[in-house]
């Protein structure tokens, strides 16, 4: 009994740490796409880019021929 309560415990704690890192994110989609929208808002990515890496673009947009 002691040994389940402790294992019990220990994945409650995991549980719990991760949900604020995977869960929340997951559900609350716009709230964070609202967020990043504001914090990169007047950002040059050219500018901010190291010297030689492409600029960062939407692997999931469709392809224009």
């Amino acid at each position: 009994m002691r040994i389940s309560l402790i294992f019990g415990g220990f994945i409650t704690a995991i549980a719990a740490a991760f949900y604020p890192i995977f869960v929340h994110p997951l559900v609350f989609t716009d709230q964070y796409k609202k967020v990043q929208r504001i914090n990169r808002d007047g950002i040059d990515q050219a500018a901010v880019q190291p010297v030689g890496v492409k600029v960062w673009s939407d692997p999931y947009k469709p392809v224009s021929k």
